[in-house]
Parts: structure tokens; sequence; C-alpha cells
């Protein structure tokens, strides 16, 4: 899954379609292909690994047509190959089809519908298409009608375009949790997963909202439930800003950021894991982490968070005690250390006046120090023993995202690349690559709730002074970042507690109408705790929301979100709360992007 143009009704839509894929490159990918046909009814579906020019290269004068669909891939269920690239097409090949998301019954529905098939590739999304044809060729259903009862089918998150070659005027749409948009253009519509796709062609779209299906011709857009029920909805401008390129189509950069963040986790995925699965961490790195008795990590404000938020998964994959610094106060008052330390400095801009305090003092000692970063280059990369690079891209915005999560997975494949040298079990049994790849698909689908999580936001949080997160465990390392961000750029004031901790004078802070943020994460026993406490802060008149991951959630929960490997649940678990602080923000007419007497980087102690 990565990224999806399409086109119907363009004398040049080979050419919209690569230049549209081009636009989606920063989101990372492995593979790309396109089917374009026309009114001849020649079809041309065009397939390749590795970047867009190799796909430019493979195209032919030939390939042209007034119609198609494009995708940008980036590998979850089988290989970056030729075969498992998007469009798939139907046995046939008279059904095109191109799929961001995960289907998580594509076993069952292959199982029951589809044994007798002969299958190119390994992909969740080949099923579909074949299931398509399948009920097309042997139930005589319409295109339409098999693509309605396929979605009817069909479990977990997506965003669909599918094409007929005998109604080559015709693109077929549909989405759940799963970002997907239609341009609007002149004799001609477009579909496109991000708006910058399209953004050369028009600046005009309309949004598709879950479970919503859409027809689209290149003289009308018609938008559906799955019952068939006719939706109107009103198109919106775009307004691209052109003396800030940078934000795109976006009205700050905060919200860019956090859009990003499936891109950041496919980014580290390629620079840190070989096509095997093989951790790239540098053989001396794990070394001279395999010799410490005890990790050290030093980081300020949210790389402080996300040092915590990484804390169990390091200690269970590499054997080794970690304990957590605040730069501002080791720097001044270096506590008893271990025999054999290790310090592991996280920081966003590789500045922090604090944490270089500290790290000037490490290298007195002799002592040696990985700086984690998303800026190469910088005084902490320079001037520690190692370096990793996040590779994030530039974070703008005051308020970190990207970077936050950026370090929590980067820690990851440190911790298991050294979990590995070790000959730990656990380290083996964590694949990080899928599992990785699983968070990028879960912070997708909490993205596409954005609309959700404002209307939660106006309702419990536009004039309220104070708010509460609670958490156990991991999620109270969640509560910490979640506060920072909503009173960094909100001004509510806001603190992360531990759940348990309510009883010990905190409840006595909870007045009639004060929002109360739950996280509760995949952990039965500490889920009923949480939401004990809940009922506790209600009793005494707070205004509850609960953030749940699937598996511990229940109906009536506020935000829910896909669940993934508990070492990496800091990582999903946080994207809702990123949300709910930038729309507080926005909501209240504040610079989302530039809080009041704050810095992107603290270059003084």
């Amino acid at each position: 899954m990565c990224g999806i143009v399409g086109v119907v009704g363009s004398r040049n839509a080979t050419d919209i379609l690569m230049q549209g894929l081009e636009k989606l490159e920063y989101r990372g990918y492995d593979s790309a292909g396109i089917f374009v046909t026309g009114k001849n009814k020649k079809s041309k579906l065009v397939k390749s690994v590795g970047r867009i020019e190799t796909l430019r290269e493979k195209i032919g004068i030939d390939v042209a047509g007034t119609t198609g669909i494009g995708h940008t891939r980036w590998a979850t269920h089988g290989k970056p190959t030729e075969d498992n690239a998007h469009p798939h097409a139907s046995t046939s090949g008279r059904f095109v089809l191109v799929h961001n998301g995960v289907i998580e019954n594509f076993v069952e529905l292959h199982n029951e519908y589809l044994t007798d098939d002969i299958f190119k590739g390994q992909t969740d999304t080949e099923i579909a298409v074949h299931l398509i044809a399948l009920f097309v060729e042997k139930d005589g259903l319409t295109t339409l009608d098999a693509f309605k009862k396929a979605l009817g089918l069909i479990q977990g998150s997506y965003a669909f375009a599918l094409m007929d070659a005998n109604e080559p005027d015709t693109i077929y749409v549909a989405k759940n949790k799963s970002p997907l948009l239609i341009g609007l253009g002149d004799g001609y519509n477009m579909v496109c997963s991000d708006a910058m796709a399209m953004i050369r062609e028009t600046s005009e779209f309309m949004e598709i909202h879950d479970q919503e299906l859409v027809i689209l011709k290149n003289d009308s857009v018609l938008v559906t439930d799955y019952a068939g029920n006719k939706i109107e909805r009103d198109s919106y401008t775009a307004e691209l800003d052109l003396s800030d390129i940078g934000k795109g189509t976006y009205p700050f950069y905060m919200l860019k950021e956090i859009d990003e963040q499936p891109t950041v986790m496919r980014h580290l995925i390629s620079t840190y894991a070989d096509a095997n699965g093989k951790m790239k961490v540098a053989p001396e790195i794990v070394e001279s982490v395999q010799k410490a008795d005890r990790i050290y990590i030093i980081a300020a404000g949210t790389s402080y968070n996300a040092g915590f938020g990484a804390k169990t998964m390091l200690e269970e994959l590499t054997n080794t005690p970690v304990e957590l610094g605040l730069a501002s106060e080791w720097g001044y008052d270096m506590p008893l250390l271990s025999a054999h330390p290790f310090f592991i400095f996280l920081t966003q801009s590789g500045e922090t006046a604090d944490s270089r305090q500290v790290l000037v003092k490490v290298n007195e000692l002799g002592l040696p120090s990985l700086t984690i970063t998303n800026v190469p280059g910088s005084t902490l990369s320079r001037e520690a023993t190692y370096t990793l690079l996040i590779g994030a891209g530039p974070e703008i915005a005051v308020a970190s995202t990207k970077a936050y999560t950026g370090q929590i997975a980067t820690l990851a494949f440190l911790a298991k690349a050294v979990g590995e040298a070790e000959g730990n079990t656990k380290a083996f049994e964590f694949d990080l690559v899928t599992e990785l790849s699983l968070v990028a698909q879960s912070i997708e689908a909490t993205l596409s709730e954005k609309e959700k999580i404002g209307e939660i936001v106006a309702k419990n949080l536009l004039t309220t002074r104070n708010a509460f997160y609670i958490g156990r465990k991991q999620d109270y390392f969640v509560a910490m970042e979640a506060s920072l961000k909503l009173k960094e750029i909100s001004y509510v004031q806001c603190e992360g507690f531990a759940a348990g901790e309510l009883k010990h004078g905190t409840i006595s802070l909870i007045e009639k109408g004060t929002p109360v943020i739950a996280l509760i994460s995949n952990n039965e026993k500490v889920a009923l705790h949480t939401r004990g406490n809940v009922m506790e802060t209600v009793a005494r008149g707070a205004s509850a929301i609960i953030i749940a991951e699937d598996g511990a959630s229940r109906a009536d929960d506020d935000i829910i979100v896909n669940a993934v490997h508990p070492y990496l649940s800091a990582i999903s678990m946080i994207i809702p709360t990123q949300l709910i602080a930038y729309e507080t923000s926005f909501q209240r007419g504040l610079d989302v992007d530039k809080p009041r007497n704050l810095a992107k980087a603290v270059t003084v102690e």
C-alpha cells in the first residue's frame, strides 16, 4: 500500500498518472505501475520494481489512453516484485484494481471462493480483484453489483480504485479507513490518495467518507453509500500557498508532518533493514551496546517521552536496564553511573543545548555515546561516538510529531539488532519490518478519522482550561507526550498521569466537565483497571474520552486504534492525541505551528 492516482476522460491519461505518482514519491514505495485504456478498449498494464523512473523507461508510445489508474506500493503482503506490484488484474485481464490498506480476511476469502484460481503474487489485493471477477463472470453480476458484493465481504482497511476494461469511461472507487480524494477537472475527473498528486491538474477536490462508493466518469461523480443511497457533497478548493510551498496544500506544517508519519516508518524500514529483513545497524554500534551494563537515554521534552516509549522494548530485547535522564538535570547533577554505561542522546535538531552539556561530560569521561537525530551533521551528531539518523525530513512545526515516532522506530531497529546479536529469542521472534509496516497502516487508518476527532474536540476541549490524560504501563508514557502536545500548542493546562495515581491526590482536581482522556492499549487486566479509573472520574463530573486499541476496545469508545505489536504501541496510540492537540489549537484560532514562547530547537540551557 502507499499511493493511488486515477483519471477518467483525459486525452493524456498516461502523463497525468505518471506525474501524479511522482508527486507521491515522498510517501515511500518499492514498486509502481499504471493501467490505461481508451474508447478503443486497447488496454496496457505496466509495472516495475524500484523508482518511478524505472517505470517510465518501460512505458512506450503504445501505452496511451483516456482513462487509467496508477499506484506506488510499499510491500506488506509479499515481497517487492513485479507480480506483487499494483495494479492487479483478474485472470482474464478484464478487471484491474489498485488498493491501499489491509484486507484482514483475505485468506478466508480465498479458501471460500477462490481455491481454483491461479494467482501471480502473494498480495491481499489480488484476492479482491479475483473475487470481483468471480461475481461477474460466474454469477452474472454487473461490475457495480460485483464490487458492492465484494465490499460486503471484505474486512479491513482499504482505498480501492477499480476498472473494467469493457467500461473504459468509468472508475469505481470505495474506501474504508484509508485516505482517498476525488479531484474535479474540466472534462475529466480524478481519484488520488493525496491532493498533492493531482494539484497540477486541479485545485478542486471532494472528500470520500468511509464505506462510500463513487462512480467516476469524465463528466459526472456519483457518490453513494453501500446500499446505493445517493450522497450529495460539496467540493472544496485546496489553496496552495506559493510563498510557502513547503506546506503544500496544508494549512499548517504540523498537520502535514502528522500526515507524513507513515512515510517516516517506511523510510526507516528501507534505511535500517535489507530486503530479507536483516538489520542494517552498524556492527560497531551493536557491539558497543552489547558491552554496556546499563543504557542511559538523555533527552528533553518530546524526545524524553520518546525514550520512555521505547524503554520496555529496549530492556526486553537487549537484556540491559534502561534509565532515562532529563538533559537539563543531568547537565548539572550527573548521578552515580554503572560500571559500563552506554549513552543514547535523543534530539530532533541535534542542537539541544542541555543534551550537549551532558554529552560534553560523557566525552570527558571517555564513555561511548550514540546520537539519534533528524538532522545530519548537527552538533550532537558530530560530537557523539556514533549516529543513527531518523531521516524524517524537515520538521518545521514547533510541536514535534514525526520526530517522536521516528525516534521510537529507530530505537526499535537498534534494540532488535542488539538482541539478535545477543541471541535473544524475543528479538528473533519480533518481525520488525512487518510490524512497523502494520504501524504505518494503523497511522493511516487513524489519519482518516480527522473529522471525527475534530468533532470530539469541538464538544470537549474548546473552552476548558484543564484536561488530563491517563494510562497504565506503556499508555502512561504516551499520556506524558499527549499532554505535552496539547498544552504546547493549545495552552490548555494538561497533565499526563499513571491512571492508578488518581486516587493519590490527583482526582481532587476533577471538576464538572473536566476532560479526562484515557489511553487503553491491548492488555486485558490493565485495560479493566484503567476503565475503572475512568468511572471514578466520571462519578466526579469528568467528561471522559476513551482512546482504545482494537482488541481492548468497546463499541462505545470514542476512538479505536488498529492493534499493533505492544513494543510499538507508543507510536500508533500517540497519533489520535497529536490530532486532538492540532484540532484544539486550530479550532481555538491559535497559531498551530508557532505557539507562544516556544522555539523549535532549544539552543540555550
